[in-house]
């Protein structure tokens, strides 16, 4: 594993469950998630090196059990790291949660990870009886202890929201030494602070716009894990983005703007916000050189993450393309892209300085 120098480069899904802006169906959830264990087979065979699966706690999602989905993954795999993206975590009971993937990760022969957040949408909060009021305390309580279940086999420890631990055995004990655990953060510098004190990996969500706006973030973040005694080494930056790749430039917008549109007038619908469908000026322009959605022919991408390596200097790209209805046709044909057009070129680019 890891047998590649320079960056990590991989793919994450949400299982959205929307619509075909062309057709009017939907795809049943039993076929979103067969098809999501068969991008990741993809992924692996084509020598990606990480697959994320998100968390969401609605009808109009079809993964809202990670670990269930990421085993399911790992026996159809080989090499390809497996990652939640992201885990709830403040709706979940950490001992729970670190069974899991670490029952994942024995499973696996050592590739589980997470990536926790405190979470976008919030119907997980009165699903599990918790309250939105506690969103922030839930969230570092919840990372301080599961950090800790990470560390010892058993546990004695007392907190606020759940029940306290008692000479606890934490069982399994992972296949690595530690779960690898990364914080992904929206773009609050308060996240970013907390990510850095702890000595967990930041993964940064960057969805449009100009990526060097998160520059001051990736500093603070590096700053604060220093200062907290952390080695830089360990102090590792993900950036996840949508993506979507084609032979040429134009052929990628003209095939993902129906999708990429239809994608954002759903979740501005599910969260409150009312707009219509993107227009396809709009779209061109959020798809435009200087900017972090990665939209384009292989090039393109490659020069987007390079971009945003000299920003950075982080060690790991993911990238979302099943979104809006997408067919699964097309997201493998973009796999097999950033695979075998855009990966070789990018760690070859970013081997030097990486160790």
């Amino acid at each position: 594993m890891g047998n590649h120098s320079g960056i990590e480069i991989g793919l994450y899904t949400l299982g959205d469950i929307i619509a075909d802006p062309f057709t009017g169906k939907t795809i049943r959830a039993g076929q979103r998630v067969k098809e999501i264990i068969e991008a990741a087979k993809l992924a692996d065979e084509a020598g990606l090196d990480i697959f994320g699966v998100g968390e969401h706690h609605r009808l109009d999602y079809a993964t809202s059990s990670p670990p269930v989905v990421l085993a399911a993954i790992a026996q159809k795999t080989k090499r390809i790291k497996l990652t939640s993206a992201t885990t709830v975590l403040s709706t979940v009971d950490p001992v729970r949660l670190f069974e899991d993937f670490a029952t994942l990760d024995l499973l696996s022969d050592g590739r589980a990870e997470i990536i926790a957040g405190r979470g976008a949408f919030i119907e997980s909060f009165p699903l599990f009886g918790y309250d939105i009021d506690d969103y922030d305390a839930l969230f570092s309580e919840n990372i301080d202890l599961f950090l800790k279940l990470n560390e010892h086999e058993r546990m004695t420890w007392d907190g606020q929201f759940r029940s306290s631990l008692r000479n606890a055995e934490i069982a399994p004990r992972p296949f690595q030494k530690k779960l690898p655990v990364w914080v992904g953060v929206g773009g609050t510098p308060g996240s970013a602070v907390r990510a850095g004190k702890l000595g967990v990996g930041m993964a940064l969500a960057i969805l449009g716009g100009d990526p060097a706006r998160f520059k001051p973030l990736v500093d603070i973040y590096r700053k604060a894990g220093i200062e907290a005694g952390h080695a830089l080494e360990d102090l590792k930056i993900g950036v996840t983005g949508h993506g979507y790749l084609s032979k040429t430039s134009e052929q990628a917008k003209e095939e993902f703007y129906p999708y990429y549109s239809n994608y954002w007038s759903v979740v501005n619908r599910q969260r409150g916000i009312g707009g219509g469908m993107m227009s396809r000026a709009d779209f061109d322009q959020i798809a435009a050189a200087d900017t972090a959605l990665f939209v384009g022919n292989p090039q393109q991408i490659v020069e987007k993450i390079l971009r945003q390596y000299e920003l950075f200097g982080h060690q790991r790209f993911m990238a979302q393309m099943d979104i809006g209805g997408l067919p699964f046709k097309k997201v493998a044909e973009t796999i097999e892209l950033l695979a075998t057009e855009v990966a070789p070129i990018v760690r070859k680019a970013t081997s030097a300085n990486n160790h």
